[in-house]
């Protein structure tokens, strides 16, 4: 990218960085231009929403409130639908199109790397394609890095492979030789037999950024953030609705980060804006919901109904929605979560929050149409210790099992080595999917209410501390270098390979601060002694203490080897890191998002810029919930 940050204006509605168009006219065409133009009224729906969204957090901090469910009386904005209609399933729904049909595992990731070639970053997608996947999101959100023009890159790359253009059919054909090499010593069998059929096999489907963030290189005619998620939504769309139709595909979105039926429908509205300006048939694009936040579940049908017949299903994932509890809770002193690892999907809230789900798709619409219920992520890669391997591979096949008996139609992985080793569970079941089982209808009491939080026994420990601030340092660093998912565990396993690396991505960093957050403002207790420190069970998460542990995860961060840490990130990327995990933790007034304060500090290797953003950050926030989201190095004056 050029490194004149001025801007020029495509027209009065946006206003694009210099040098954008001129090096991605393939991405940025004048259609898809015009289609963001086109819909470019709903970015200020969109603020209003998102400012919604932000008050309404601060009056739970504020008076002490708890997420509820809605009025059954209440319209669903935008709907003409009342929440007992949507309740009771009189909407039209969506048939489930024949690539979706069968999902037994969805691979995700980027289609990109950080600043590389489109040869080096298209393999990515190769590797996705080439996977053996039912299906494979590839992402614009939470694993895509933004650093310099990643966004873009990503959109040019899915883009020239779906088109199955050079140079992507040449690094398909390599990049199956070495993934043929890898399973022939781990399986003892190729995996593809074919590389240019194996190509046809797997259903494309994107994720674009949340409502709540703004793009780094497009920004409304007034100078103000623009939709993220408009964007990618369009480029993703425009650039490649005809291939995927002229190919018998479906166009396929994950929705992430949705808290209401409100901005449920905004998506549809946008959704909707698009098929008419491009001439398509209302209800084309398809989407999955990501049921990533804890309000989202007191309005499972809402949602449902708001989407209606583009609806497909929901996702179950786990960081983003522990996150999202434990943010919804922030005020409540008494609400203290376990250790990260012992909240898996069987625990408390965790249990009731899939529950609901599965029960929500298995509602029938008044057509009887069923949606799908896509279970969550295992994010293990099988390399280590012969030992380590095995057992991993133990625990993912034992997590597939169980969300397979608990009714789910199939599951994600985060890498395409896990396809093969998790699709089994699903392929000896024999059925291409589990629409329609029989479950409990939902209710609505205050017992439901109350069970969405439900906390059960589990330990806070030291070791839990340090697990925590390490990652989420080691995320921070990645996330500064452009790797926005990344191969990590905590630093006291670095040369252990009996302990896996997990593929995390952005969810991953919210939610340790968030639990460290609540840990510390609420005095949380240790459950057990901690000889190392002196730390006893009953004794609290203090300012010192935090100090400390920061101090010494910190210091094995500088002190681990290139495979663990990149040297060249330990005097850039990591320092910054570590400005933001430290603010984040020990400010009074908790940040909505981990991701404001990365994004702010891309590019920015100096602590005192730093230290000056993230105090803006807060400032602004804390006086009438602003969040600065607008990309700091892009100067882009007001008209």
């Amino acid at each position: 990218m050029e490194s004149n940050n001025t801007t020029r204006a495509s027209s009065g509605r946006l206003r694009l960085r210099d040098g954008i168009l001129q090096h991605y006219p393939d991405v940025l065409t004048p259609e898809a231009i015009d289609a963001l133009e086109a819909l470019a009224g709903f970015n200020s729906k969109r603020r209003q929403i998102m400012h919604a969204r932000i008050a309404r957090r601060a009056v739970r901090f504020r008076d002490g409130r708890r997420i509820a469910f809605l009025d059954p009386a209440a319209v669903i904005a935008d709907t003409g639908m009342t929440v007992q209609q949507a309740r009771a399933g009189r909407f039209d729904g969506s048939d489930i199109p024949h690539d979706l049909q069968c999902q037994w595992i969805q691979g995700t990731g980027p289609a990109t790397k950080p600043r590389s070639t489109v040869e080096a970053g298209i393999r990515n997608v190769a590797y996705a394609l080439l996977s053996g996947a039912d299906g494979w999101m590839f992402d614009g959100e939470d694993a895509l890095g933004q650093v310099d023009t990643m966004s873009l890159d990503n959109q040019r790359n899915l883009k020239i492979a779906f088109a199955l253009k050079e140079p992507f059919l040449r690094i398909a054909e390599t990049v199956a030789a070495e993934m043929n090499d890898w399973t022939k010593g781990f399986f003892g069998r190729k995996i593809i037999e074919d590389w240019k059929q194996q190509l046809d096999f797997t259903t494309r489907i994107f994720r674009p950024r949340g409502l709540h963030l703004d793009d780094r290189h497009i920004c409304d005619g007034n100078g103000a953030g623009f939709s993220a998620s408009m964007v990618d939504a369009v480029l993703y769309v425009v650039n490649n609705h005809r291939m995927l139709r002229n190919q018998g595909r479906s166009i396929v979105l994950y929705l992430p980060k949705i808290q209401t039926a409100e901005e449920a429908a905004l998506w549809n509205a946008i959704l909707g804006g698009l098929e008419q300006h491009l001439g398509l048939d209302a209800g084309t694009v398809k989407v999955y919901v990501l049921v990533e936040q804890l309000e989202a579940c007191y309005q499972l049908m809402e949602i449902r109904a708001a989407l209606a017949r583009r609806f497909i299903g929901f996702n179950t994932g786990r960081w983003d929605y522990i996150n999202s509890v434990a943010d919804a809770l922030a005020w409540d002193k008494a609400f203290h979560n376990p250790n990260i690892d012992a909240i898996t999907m069987t625990y408390g809230y965790m249990r009731v929050y899939e529950d609901r789900v599965r029960r929500a798709v298995n509602t029938p619409d008044r057509n009887g149409r069923f949606a799908l219920w896509q279970g969550g992520m295992e994010p293990n890669i099988p390399v280590g210790s012969q030992k380590g391997v095995a057992e991993a591979m133990k625990r993912a096949l034992a997590g597939g099992q169980r969300e397979q008996q608990a009714g789910a139609s199939g599951k994600w992985v985060a890498h395409w080595k896990m396809v093969h080793i998790v699709r089994p569970v699903w392929e000896k079941t024999g059925a291409i999917n589990q629409l329609g089982r029989s479950f409990p209808p939902l209710t609505y009491t205050s017992q439901d209410a109350e069970d969405l939080i439900l906390l059960e026994p589990g330990p806070r420990t030291v070791r839990g501390v340090r697990d925590l601030l390490s990652v989420a340092l080691q995320y921070g660093n990645a996330f500064g270098r452009g790797f926005q998912a990344a191969a990590l565990k905590p630093a006291d396993f670095f040369g252990n390979d009996d302990v896996l690396y997990l593929m995390e991505d952005m969810a991953t960093g919210e939610i340790r601060l968030s639990i460290l957050w609540e840990w510390l403002h609420k005095q949380a207790c240790f459950t057990e002694d901690d000889a190392a420190s002196g730390m006893k069970a009953g004794d609290p998460l203090t300012p010192g203490f935090f100090d400390k542990i920061l101090a010494e995860e910190y210091g094995k961060l500088r002190q681990a080897q290139n495979r663990d840490v990149h040297d060249d990130s330990k005097d850039t990327t990591l320092p910054i890191a570590r400005e933001i995990v430290e603010r984040y933790v020990k400010n009074p007034f908790k940040a909505p998002w981990y991701v404001d304060l990365l994004n702010l500090n891309l590019n920015n290797h100096d602590p005192a810029l730093a230290r000056r953003r993230i105090d803006d950050y807060f400032a602004a926030f804390e006086r009438d919930g602003t969040r600065l989201t607008a990309n700091p190095d892009a100067d882009v004056p007001a008209m």
